[in-house]
């Protein structure tokens, strides 16, 4: 196994609505408080993939006391489910049984349909006398509606680790949220003490070894979902989900992973097939055609969001001028018509991409070689100081290309990439080397790691220091397309969707280690509805 230090490339560098209703905070008058799991529902409940009739909901029931996550013990069992329109369920208005057991890890998927469009529901699961607890969720509103505003929380990179999620729980206590966004890493696969909160182990991981078979995934799912601000979160609001690559090994690719080593691990295919099982039954997200995890949904005439893909499909990461083969791709053909033709057709007047890996340029080999020197590890830079992440868009120019030439091509306006990955927190716009930095065809806000390391932390070195703040100055003179950048915070965005703009404002804990971490504001940016230009706004949204 390689070191850690080498695995994170460009890491290494650096509501109230009409027509949607609002949710409110996590707890639930008359219910059970969210994360409060009982023997039998102990991994908590979860709500995804809004549909303007339906939601899916799910749960794990522990009907015995040896069916344990991945352990293939357990009885086959029959559990309940209930949606009402009030928390005490004293007006269901739907209700149902499904059989679980050990086959699919005793998790339980409930697509619900014949729902109201933009209506808070309320629902629970029953397994003999226990009730789980209960979750809130709302579906979206009718495509044509209109809907004046839309508040999205936004996440990435949760490590076990390296600290406790109360990055969830701040999002979980806010009452203006309508969804959460979730861009990947959303569990790490890597064995106790390989990947932690700068060299410290928070909290040791399950199973302590790195996670390769079915029964690993399912136990490493498991523990994710005991975490109480999790449980909170997922209570709360609906989310909307899709992978990046350590819910498989880091640096995933269709055919492999740079943390996959066939001779001593197995077939890759293997490990691939028991990741993704293991996920599709622990999430509430849903599936396509063939497995695909690519999807749209539709909020009213106000925006539309496609989250991708980026693992599946891709080429295997490469450097040198392989980077601009055409033969190359990340988001495979069928994604990149799929996409293409989804922006450019949409009638919504936001065209939103959930992004797991960051489509903007980043040019580092004008940077000097002082500031190379300390950071050149961290960066995963090679020492001629290459431009390149190869691990993101960075490394598939020639999809970024097709991309953004056939946005200019159509006229296709309003479009915002909301990313993940790189444990950082950017505002870009998105252009290519062929236009330099003028005349942007899009925006792109990257949210920041729930607990990931990042910058400072790889460095030893506390947050807002000097080199970090030198070295996020240089890159943004570097990239004149990067407005903004911050390298040490951990913690999440809150984005706001009007007809008049978009806006993302940064969060970041006071300290991730702590499970009753507060947050502060950091920055806020938008873009005008017709325009691709980014403005800094002054203070937090109301």
């Amino acid at each position: 196994m390689t070191n850690t230090l080498d695995r994170r490339a460009l890491l290494r560098l650096a509501g109230a609505t009409a027509g949607t209703a609002v949710l409110a905070g996590a707890t639930v008058a008359g219910a059970s408080p969210a994360g409060a799991a009982t023997a039998a529902f102990r991994h908590g409940v979860a709500s995804g993939d809004p549909l303007p009739d339906g939601i899916l909901l799910w749960t794990r029931v522990t009907p015995t006391p040896d069916a344990l996550p991945g352990s293939g013990a357990g009885p086959d069992v029959e559990v309940r489910w209930q949606v009402a329109a009030d928390p005490d369920f004293t007006t269901p208005v739907a209700v149902g049984t499904i059989a679980t057991g050990a086959a699919r890890d005793h998790t339980v998927k409930i697509p619900v349909t014949g729902l109201a469009p933009a209506t808070t529901y309320w629902y629970r699961f029953g397994y003999a006398d226990a009730w789980s607890p209960t979750g809130r969720t709302t579906t979206a509103p009718p495509a044509d509606a209109s809907v004046d505003r839309l508040r999205l929380g936004v996440v990435s990179c949760a490590n076990w680790e390296a600290g406790y999620f109360a990055a969830y729980r701040r999002l979980a206590d806010r009452d203006d949220l309508n969804l959460i966004v979730h861009l990947g890493d959303y569990l790490y696969e890597y064995g106790t003490g390989e990947f932690t909160a700068a060299g410290r182990v928070v909290r040791p991981t399950q199973p302590a070894h790195e996670v390769l078979t079915l029964a690993d995934y399912r136990i490493r799912h498991a523990l994710y979902k005991t975490d109480p601000h999790l449980q909170a979160l997922h209570a709360a609001v609906p989310w909307v989900i899709t992978w990046d690559d350590h819910e498989v090994a880091n640096d995933e690719w269709s055919g492999g992973a740079e943390n996959h080593t066939p001779g001593t691990e197995g077939p890759f295919a293997d490990r691939l097939a028991a990741a993704r099982q293991a996920y599709l039954e622990w999430m509430p997200v849903r599936i396509g055609v063939d497995g695909a995890i690519y999807r749209r949904f539709r909020f009213g005439r106000l925006a539309e969001l496609s989250m991708l893909d980026l693992r599946s499909y891709r080429s295997a990461q490469a450097s040198g001028t392989a980077v601009d083969d055409p033969a190359r791709t990340i988001t495979g053909d069928a994604q990149m018509a799929w996409l293409k033709a989804g922006l450019a057709g949409s009638t919504a007047r936001w065209k939103l991409v959930g992004n797991p890996v960051m489509i903007a340029r980043v040019d580092v080999g004008a940077l000097p070689a002082w500031l190379l020197g300390p950071l050149g590890k961290l960066l995963g830079i090679p020492e001629n100081g290459a431009v390149l992440n190869a691990d993101q868009w960075d490394g598939y120019n020639a999809d970024r290309n097709e991309l953004v030439d056939h946005l200019r091509a159509t006229g296709t306006r309003d479009v915002v990439f909301l990313t993940g990955d790189i444990h950082t927190s950017w505002a870009n716009e998105v252009t290519t080397r062929a236009t330099g930095s003028a005349n942007p065809a899009a925006v792109e806000f990257v949210v920041p790691s729930v607990t990931s390391d990042n910058v400072n932390d790889f460095l030893k070195l506390p947050a807002g220091n000097a080199l970090s703040q030198l070295g996020a100055g240089l890159i943004r003179a570097t990239n004149p397309h990067v407005r903004w950048t911050e390298l040490d915070g951990h913690g999440y965005g809150v984005f706001e969707v009007t007809p008049q703009r978009c806006r993302m404002d940064w969060y970041h804990l006071a300290d991730r280690t702590s499970s009753t971490s507060g947050s502060r504001w950091v920055a806020g940016w938008s873009v005008a509805a017709g325009s691709s230009t980014l403005r800094s706004e002054g203070v937090p949204l109301s």
